[in-house]
């Protein structure tokens, strides 16, 4: 039997449209409002016995499948899955996708039983009672509290890894993300210590992983699941399980970075929000708001991290088609600071007023450029047009640029040349220079040199990994020394750390007549080298599965193929 047969077989219509709307028996078929138009006389029919369903009203039908595609946004793949996961029918499988769904299985248990053990230390313990005092200080209500379904983990080194470790294996909560290796061969720690956790669901509810806010003021602050088989951070928006109805309702989502700030306005009534779990927004995020409301508030913190991830937002959204605003608090509060403080009808008055998001682009690349002077000015008119590149509709781009033309007080002529020169290719390298530089690597080396506002935007992303083996490497590594020690980066310290063939090369390098990037551009630039680090450690795992199947190892075999898997993944998310 085919899947899509299968889930026929399990599913009823009935029950997934009686999620949407309500339905009452009317001889044979069932009747109720529609859910795709607004109308005060039920025209939505159900054929029960049939599997399909039809609106007299707006002229919409189809089946069971169709149903949830339309609801849902989702492709019919998607939706496959969707109700796949909802019946619990497996998905077909290779021997290979098998061993990984037994897998994602396995975690999605450990984190259910994981959840209510976070849920009974949170209600039944001693030192949970701390932490529902800690949540109530914060004012978040039982009601919120349960509804999120938060819990709390205690302040042991090990204590859900004993009572884990008599139904699971080190190895498998290891892989789940609830524990780590201690000091000792064979020591375990708990991730999760001290901590009121939040519990983060796909669509279906299903629990992927956690977030944890520590009571002890332990650092981080906020500790989050690692990348797992089922979790992968940039792909999921926290508490969207919770509110796509009513952010498919207003139209609208507003976007906060951590559990707090969304705990905060879910509590106030502010229903349509959804949180981004730190502070940077991926392409994948964007794709989902857009699959709910085709406009989007951002509201991160008002300090200048917050301002920088907002502007980091704006083009990420614009390149997907999202109308985006910004809001930015006042006294550089949170949301969650600011609804305890003002509470949420100031909080809405001041979103409905939220900056126009190319609005806020275009003051924060001219932030500090003094426009009276052309050199100035210029550098600040081309980073914005580097993102007006990004905008796939014509239209769109075109309004944008007739913006960027009246705040620039530039002739809007001479902007569309400047895009025109952005577009055509970079001058050829020479053959010296190809050997040395990934056209990738280059350009972000231009970047972090030329335009260190840009640079210190991005460099938090940064990690060694990005730069390892590439010829650059010991400036990559002098560069994200230096901020993170919070000082400036030039050439002259480099004379004393690097070879001077290297050295040679990154002048000529920085000496190259080319337009100012964004950083949108710089974003793409350390993109592709991360893909392409993890490309270089594909290779090598691959060449290491080769050899040990030769050996007939069949364990280390295993961890190997894991390794390919986990690698695989990362790279797709990219």
């Amino acid at each position: 039997m085919e899947i899509t047969e299968k889930i026929r077989a399990a599913a009823s219509i009935v029950e997934i449209a009686s999620q949407y709307t309500t339905l009452k028996k009317r001889g044979k078929k069932w009747v109720g409002l529609c859910p795709f138009h607004s109308e005060k006389d039920p025209s939505f029919t159900i054929d029960e016995d049939k599997q399909l369903f039809h609106c007299f009203g707006c002229g919409i039908g189809g089946d069971l499948f169709s149903l949830v595609m339309e609801k849902e946004n989702l492709t019919f793949p998607e939706a496959v899955r969707f109700l796949a996961e909802k019946y619990r029918i497996p998905l077909p499988e290779t021997r290979q996708a098998g061993r990984e769904s037994r897998l994602e299985e396995k975690i999605f248990e450990i984190n259910d039983k994981a959840l209510n053990y976070f849920r009974n230390n949170l209600f039944r313990t001693p030192e949970g009672k701390k932490a529902l005092e800690y949540l109530k200080s914060r004012q978040f209500s039982e009601d919120t509290i349960k509804k999120l379904r938060l819990g709390y983990a205690l302040n042991s080194w090990d204590a859900l890894f004993q009572n884990f470790k008599q139904s699971y294996s080190p190895q498998i909560l290891e892989k789940a993300g609830l524990i780590i290796p201690g000091q000792k061969p064979g020591e375990y720690r708990d991730r999760f210590r001290g901590r009121v956790i939040f519990p983060i669901f796909t669509l279906t509810g299903r629990v992927v992983a956690f977030g944890g806010r520590t009571i002890f003021e332990a650092q981080p602050k906020y500790l989050n699941s690692p990348e797992t088989q089922t979790f992968t951070k940039g792909h999921i928006l926290y508490g969207l399980n919770f509110t796509r109805d009513s952010i498919r309702q207003a139209g609208e989502l507003i976007l906060v970075e951590g559990y707090a700030d969304f705990a905060a306005l879910f509590q106030a009534g502010i229903q349509n929000v959804a949180a981004s779990m730190g502070t940077s927004l991926t392409s994948q995020q964007a794709a989902q708001i857009l699959r709910y409301a085709p406009r989007v508030i951002i509201n991160y913190d008002g300090d200048e991290a917050g301002l920088n991830a907002a502007l980091r937002a704006v083009p990420i959204c614009l390149e997907k088609g999202l109308q985006v605003k910004i809001l930015v608090l006042p006294e550089k509060l949170d949301p969650d600071a600011f609804i305890r403080k003002y509470g949420p009808d100031k909080y809405l008055g001041l979103a409905r007023r939220a900056l126009d998001g190319f609005r806020f682009l275009l003051v924060q690349y001219s932030k500090g450029a003094r426009l009276n002077i052309p050199e100035e000015k210029s550098r600040a008119a081309r980073q914005v047009i580097q993102e007006v590149m990004r905008i796939p509709d014509a239209i769109v781009r075109n309004e944008y640029l007739k913006r960027t033309a009246e705040y620039f007080k530039i002739n809007e002529t001479t902007l569309r040349q400047m895009l025109e020169e952005s577009r055509k290719p970079a001058p050829a390298a020479s053959r010296e220079e190809k050997d040395i530089f990934l056209p990738a690597e280059k350009r972000l080396l231009q970047l972090l040199f030329n335009q260190q506002e840009i640079a210190r935007m991005i460099l938090g992303e940064m990690d060694e990994d990005c730069f390892r083996g590439l010829a650059s490497e010991p400036v990559f590594r002098y560069v994200l020394e230096s901020y993170r020690q919070g000082q400036s980066w030039s050439l002259a310290p480099l004379q004393e750390k690097v070879e001077s063939r290297l050295l040679g090369q990154l002048c000529r390098v920085l000496q190259e007549d080319i337009p100012d990037g964004s950083i949108g551009e710089a974003l793409d630039c350390l993109i592709t080298l991360k893909k392409n680090s993890l490309q270089k450690k594909l290779r090598e795992i691959q060449r290491e599965i080769a050899l040990t199947e030769k050996k007939g190892d069949q364990e280390k075999l295993m961890s190997l193929l894991y390794q390919k898997h986990e690698l695989t993944r990362q790279i797709m998310t990219l």
